[in-house]
C-alpha cells in the first residue's frame, strides 16, 4: 500500500464520520483515528517487520482534515422538522434498481411507508431500503454509487 491509497482512505475516513478505523492486511495494519479538533491521526505499524522491505517501513502519518464548515442556524432548524431515513448497513448507496431503469424516488415526490426508496449493496446482495415513514422527499443527502455507513443520513423526508 503507497502513501496516496492511505492518503484516499484518511480521506474517505474523515468523510464517512467514522470516529475509528482499523485495516489489517498481510503485511501491515492501519489505525485511522478522527477526533473532536478536526484531527486524523493514522498510525502506520508493519505486522512483520523482518517481511517488509525498508521502503514499506513509514513513519506514522498525520494528516488534517478540511475544516468543517458550520451550517447556518436557520438551516438547522428548517431541518428539524424534517424525518431523516438512515443507512441501516454499510454498503454502495443506488438510486435505481439498475442503469437503465428510473430513479426510486426523487426530490419533491410524496412517498407512502413501505416505498422503495434506494438499494444498499453489502457484500454483492442488494438491499432495498424502504421508507418507515408517509411524506414528500426534501433532500438526497447521498450520491448515486457512492460508499454509505452505518446510520448515515440518507434522505431529509418532510411528514406534513
Amino acid at each position: 500500500m503507497d502513501i496516496k491509497e492511505i492518503q484516499n482512505l484518511i480521506k474517505f475516513v474523515a468523510k464517512s464520520g467514522a470516529s475509528e478505523v482499523k485495516l489489517e492486511m498481510d503485511d501491515i495494519k492501519i489505525t485511522i483515528k478522527t477526533g473532536q479538533e478536526s484531527d486524523t491521526t493514522v498510525h502506520y505499524a508493519p505486522v512483520a517487520p523482518q517481511q517488509i522491505p525498508q521502503a514499506a517501513a513509514a513513519p506514522p502519518v498525520v494528516a488534517q482534515e478540511p475544516p468543517k464548515q458550520e451550517p447556518a442556524a436557520t438551516e438547522t432548524k428548517a431541518e428539524s422538522k424534517y424525518i431523516t431515513i438512515k443507512s441501516p448497513i454499510i454498503g454502495t448507496f443506488y438510486r435505481k434498481p439498475s442503469p437503465d431503469k428510473p430513479l426510486f424516488v426523487e426530490v419533491g415526490q410524496t412517498i407512502a411507508e413501505g416505498d422503495v426508496l434506494c438499494i444498499i449493496e453489502a457484500m454483492k446482495l442488494f438491499n432495498e431500503i424502504e421508507s418507515e415513514v408517509s411524506g414528500k422527499v426534501v433532500k438526497i443527502l447521498v450520491e448515486d454509487s457512492s460508499p454509505v455507513e452505518f446510520d448515515q443520513p440518507l434522505f431529509l423526508i418532510d411528514p406534513s
